[in-house]
């Protein structure tokens, strides 16, 4: 444990990627952390995730877990686009999809989870249901467990955050939708033998193979009136939105009632004045999310390493460290506010499309998008907040 900091007592909502490797440094640094999350365990599966260039590579070193990521990395697989026929019009490259890292998100959970089980306290299948902030604390009160007062609350849970709600204000206030939504299914066998193949028509995408999820859709839509616990009805809206589909979607879409796993959200991005209000904070897609902007799980590990490292640097002055992490992160964060993935993955017209897979076929063009992704990875300077110790 790294010494110099005074000991805060802190909750952390969210049980993914941001509030356990927050909670990772939070511990090294003498806090007393506990984390609660909705679900009954560490959430397993889910799409890949990626890490891009030096800053990313450099947290995850500095985390201790960067040799434990690359032994269970994926590694970046092409992905050729095809036609109705199957015939191939363009490949994606496994540089451009999976950064210079990739691995399973649920993987990666683990990891995060095996090396704070021991010094924090984790409270699955619980939520919050109402803070009250005091002189002294934040009194926070559980659908579950008794209510306790901690010093700190952070909410690392996500683009429909529950800490964002009960603190700042209803989630419509603060999430922007963008126009798709995206449904990821684990069904087993993979349609086309395993293949990491993307086929397109307007406003849908129909994506299945790789180390992704077997199958990774993305459709164009209104926005829809659904429960998020309900996955019986998502699954009928789906199907519904790939009716007379070509190539092999059908076939898929057969499939889905039988799935292991099955996720439904829509494309959104999160845009919020302030990361903080008092003694409670905003971290990961709760303060900046783009719904499959490319760089979540960056920004995500980024974050936790300059919120922990303020709050050291601060000896737990909450007013003087969040202040600091949102003068670092928000500029880091602005590739989180530009545009959306969804027009990208499913463009709106046969020429789009075509436009699209061409971008892929010149090698200046994607040299130029590989660039751009580089930039916005490592355009924060990293602070060695352990160095006084």
């Amino acid at each position: 444990m790294l010494c110099g900091m005074k000991k805060l007592t802190v909750l952390i909502s969210g049980a993914s990627i941001a509030g356990p490797a927050l909670a990772l440094w939070l511990a090294r640094y003498g806090c007393t952390v506990t984390v609660v999350e909705r679900a009954p365990s560490v959430r397993p599966g889910g799409q890949s995730v990626d890490f891009k260039g030096a800053t990313h590579r450099t947290v995850l070193e500095r985390m201790g877990l960067l040799d434990d990521v690359l032994a269970r990395q994926t590694g970046g697989t092409d992905q050729t686009i095809i036609d109705a026929a199957g015939r191939a019009q363009a490949v994606i490259p496994g540089e451009f999809t999976g950064g210079d890292i990739e691995i399973r998100r649920g993987d990666l959970a683990d990891l995060l989870y095996e090396r704070t089980a021991g010094d924090c306290e984790y409270l699955f299948g619980d939520t919050i249901t109402a803070l009250t902030e005091t002189p002294d604390g934040v009194d926070v009160t559980f659908a579950h467990a008794e209510p306790r007062r901690f010093d700190l609350v952070v909410g690392a849970d996500g683009i429909h955050s529950n800490v964002r709600r009960l603190a700042f204000g209803p989630e419509h206030d603060y999430v922007r939708f963008l126009g798709h939504y995206y449904a990821l299914a684990e069904l087993g066998d993979q349609i086309g033998g395993g293949d990491a193949v993307m086929y397109n028509e307007p406003g849908r995408m129909a994506a299945v193979g790789g180390p992704k999820a077997s199958a990774f859709l993305v459709f164009a839509s209104p926005e829809l009136d659904y429960d998020r616990g309900d996955t019986a009805t998502q699954r009928k809206l789906v199907a519904e939105a790939y009716r007379d589909t070509g190539w092999r979607v059908p076939e898929l879409i057969a499939k889905l009632p039988d799935a292991r796993e099955f996720y439904l959200d829509s494309l959104a991005r999160v845009t919020i004045d302030h990361y903080s209000r008092g003694r409670v904070v905003l971290l990961g897609d709760a303060a900046y999310g783009n719904t499959l902007g490319g760089f979540g799980t960056g920004l995500a590990v980024v974050g936790a390493y300059v919120l922990a490292g303020e709050l050291r640097k601060a000896d737990g002055d909450h007013r003087v460290a969040f202040a600091r992490y949102e003068d670092q992160l928000r500029p880091y964060a602005k590739v989180s506010q530009r545009g959306s993935a969804g027009p990208f993955l499913a463009p709106p017209s046969p020429l789009r499309i075509k436009l699209r897979d061409w971008t892929f076929k010149s090698r200046f063009l994607l040299g130029l998008m590989l660039k751009a992704t580089d930039k916005f990875a490592t355009d924060i300077e990293l602070e060695d907040y352990a160095s006084g110790s």
